[in-house]
């Protein structure tokens, strides 16, 4: 066998180590679609301009949504004699496309800072999904891939396709108190 080219060999070291990097947990969804799940320390970002620099912020990545849709397109129409009687059928060919649903997004929200994320918080976020029939695991404390799928579930039913906890879902489920100023 030839050795390869340092320059390959060099290309080869790059790709595999990107590889490594996009190795990790991955949250399969109801539809058995595989979703990256975020993780907080790697989603925190600095507070966006204009808001409290005492909250936590993360970024998250929401995929495109598609579709697949398939139909039927008559190619040749059927075929008939003068009297009526069926020549040939008519022939059909399968068309298959998919259709972006919703596209891909950019998510910046708050969280609840990592401190505030308790054994016992997250116990509580447990409960409270596994009351609205969203979360079927242990009761563990620990924000495990499950959890994140419950907590997935919820928001993406409100409009946040994430699997990190927003402060609005956090308030939501009664985890955390909602300043009166927001009230």
């Amino acid at each position: 066998m030839t050795p390869l080219p340092p320059a390959i060999r060099a290309l080869w070291a790059v790709a595999l180590a990107a590889l490594a990097g996009c190795v990790g947990a991955v949250d399969y969804t109801e539809d058995a679609t595989a979703v990256p799940v975020p993780d907080f320390a790697s989603a925190q970002i600095n507070p966006p301009p204009g808001v409290s620099p005492d909250g936590c912020w993360v970024r998250d990545i929401a995929p495109a949504e598609l579709e697949t849709v398939t139909r039927q397109i008559e190619v040749a129409p059927a075929r008939v004699d003068e009297a009526g009687k069926p020549i040939s059928p008519a022939r059909f060919r399968t068309e298959t496309v998919q259709v972006i649903e919703r596209e891909r997004q950019a998510l910046i929200f708050e969280t609840p800072c990592p401190d505030a994320l308790t054994p016992d918080l997250v116990s509580t976020l447990q409960r409270a999904l596994e009351a609205r029939g969203l979360y079927r695991g242990q009761i563990t404390g620990v924000m495990d891939v499950p959890t994140r799928q419950a907590v997935r579930r919820y928001q993406n039913a409100r409009g946040l396709p994430s699997g990190l906890l927003s402060m609005q879902s956090a308030r939501g489920l009664g985890l955390l108190a909602t300043p009166r100023d927001q009230l």
